[in-house]
């Protein structure tokens, strides 16, 4: 879910913190020309630290970390976690570099991304499916109990269909879901076949009629 970052800037000016941004899930896909959250609220300013990865959006395992010198030396130093660390192979910076700058030449992929994504949030809930409301390419299709999310997750997979299963403590008690995720490469006849097999799978297991 995308953070409500006018709230939380406010919150932190109130008490004279730091702001450190989670855009996993953000870079490539909102803000201008795919730059995440701060820019989708136009706040990048505001923003001290952003945490971004180059394993969703893109091809690469990899993460990043933007902010001001003095934050990032700072981290260097007082951070443990990052003895455990490892510099990225040049294969990944590489591919990194490459997808950055296709983002920048291509905005109409991102484009198409955006819309494969709001076509399923809107054939979900056509469908009677309960899903989480967030202008991401990740649509969560909430199912509930944990078992059932599993059953789902199975037959769905028997179809031709892969998604990823989110059950408690992942989620509170009660919000297990069904986490599908968009690439601007998906066209029409991909997602009506996933729509088509959520709603076989839904009407058998009782969760739409």
């Amino acid at each position: 879910m995308i953070v409500n970052l006018p709230k939380l800037v406010e919150s932190a000016r109130k008490h004279n913190a730091r702001i450190l941004i989670d855009d996993a899930h953000s870079t490539g896909v909102i803000g201008k020309g795919g730059r995440g959250t701060a820019s989708h609220y136009g706040l990048e300013k505001e923003v001290d630290m952003t945490m971004g990865t180059f394993s969703r959006r893109s091809p690469p395992s990899a993460a990043s970390w933007s902010a001001d010198t003095a934050v990032i030396n700072y981290i260097k130093h007082h951070a443990p976690a990052l003895i455990f660390s490892a510099s990225p192979t040049p294969a990944s910076v590489a591919a990194a570099l490459a997808a950055l700058a296709i983002m920048e030449k291509e905005p109409e992929r991102m484009h198409k991304l955006i819309a494969n994504a709001d076509k399923m949030r809107k054939g979900f809930k056509a469908l009677g499916f309960n899903v989480i409301e967030e202008p991401t390419a990740i649509v969560p299709v909430i199912i509930g109990e944990d078992v059932k999310t599993f059953v789902f997750w199975r037959q769905v997979f028997d179809a031709g269909v892969f998604v990823n299963a989110f059950v408690s403590p992942g989620v509170p008690p009660g919000m297990a879901m069904l986490r599908t995720s968009y690439m601007a490469t998906h066209e029409d006849h991909h997602l009506d076949k996933i729509l088509e097999v959520f709603e076989t799978v839904g009407k058998r297991l009782g969760i739409i009629s």
